[in-house]
């Protein structure tokens, strides 16, 4: 737990540095720009379908006549609308998620290297390429999970809970390769993940409810469809922002539990003994 805690305090502290604040600028604009011109050319083609698609759902008839009984009629319209939001913020969010674990996590972690673990040797157990593929391959597991549990995210409690715990796993999966790709070796970094995996579980759980704060905002923001598209640009901030401090985060855990690791490996290390140790001993006196 205090490694847990002081990971938070030091990622915290260097989230709101000016060089932080500028990697969350290009993931934000990417994302933007691309997401922002599919809901603004399919929009009405998206809610049709999903308008024609929810209408065939017992529990969607069930809503409907709850919303008839309370005099609230004119919240069928909203139905589809906020489906297609549901749908929409994973697929973003993962966008973000890769950009900044391929893009801005690399600057992070030289940043953290120039200011703080200056001395840990760079054993580059892992490579950009290393880190696309992984990202790529673990994202599809998690798009198929998110895909195949889809249907229990309409059932209390499970839209509670299949949303973080998704995206926790999600989350320690990609950043803890790229948080160690640099100084690790892949062995070490094999340990890491296999002796804090419940840890890094936890950051990344942590972070996925981080980032449901901003979902409220997109809530808000089909209520109010007008101002949909300046609420969307700044919900889509907020989530870079929220994953630039994850990376942090993960980096000062994975770092720091690097550092550990290798301090307990040297201390086990057996002394040299035989004749090097004698011949050394002759050279030294």
């Amino acid at each position: 737990m205090n490694d847990l805690l002081r990971s938070f305090v030091r990622a915290l502290a260097n989230a709101f540095h000016p060089r932080m604040l500028w990697l969350t600028f290009m993931p934000f604009a990417v994302a933007t720009v691309a997401w922002g011109a599919v809901l603004w050319f399919f929009w009405q083609t998206l809610t049709g379908t999903a308008r024609d698609w929810l209408d065939g759902w017992a529990l969607t008839s069930a809503m409907y006549r709850l919303f008839d009984s309370i005099g609230f009629s004119s919240l069928h319209a909203v139905i589809a609308p906020f489906f297609i939001v549901i749908m929409a913020i994973p697929l973003i969010v993962v966008t973000i998620l890769l950009l900044i674990a391929t893009l801005s996590m690399p600057s992070v972690i030289k940043l953290l290297t120039r200011r703080q673990y200056a001395s840990l040797e760079m054993r580059r157990g892992g490579s950009w390429y290393g880190s696309l593929g992984h990202s790529v391959v673990t994202t599809v597991v998690c798009l198929v999970l998110l895909v195949v549990t889809l249907p229990l995210w309409l059932i209390p409690p499970f839209f509670a809970i299949i949303p973080p715990v998704l995206w926790g796993w999600l989350t320690y999966r990609v950043m803890t390769y790229d948080a160690l790709a640099l100084h690790a070796s892949a062995e070490e970094r094999r340990t890491i993940v296999r002796r804090a995996r419940w840890p890094l579980f936890g950051i990344g759980v942590i972070s996925g409810l981080l980032g449901s704060l901003p979902t409220m905002l997109w809530a808000w923001s089909v209520w109010l469809l007008p101002l949909f598209p300046v609420v969307a640009a700044a919900t889509i901030w907020i989530y870079a922002f929220i994953l630039v401090f994850s990376a942090l985060w993960f980096a000062h855990y994975c770092l720091h539990a690097l550092e550990r690791l290798r301090t307990e490996t040297t201390a086990a290390s057996p002394p040299l003994s035989g004749p090097g140790a004698a011949a050394g001993l002759r050279i030294s006196g």
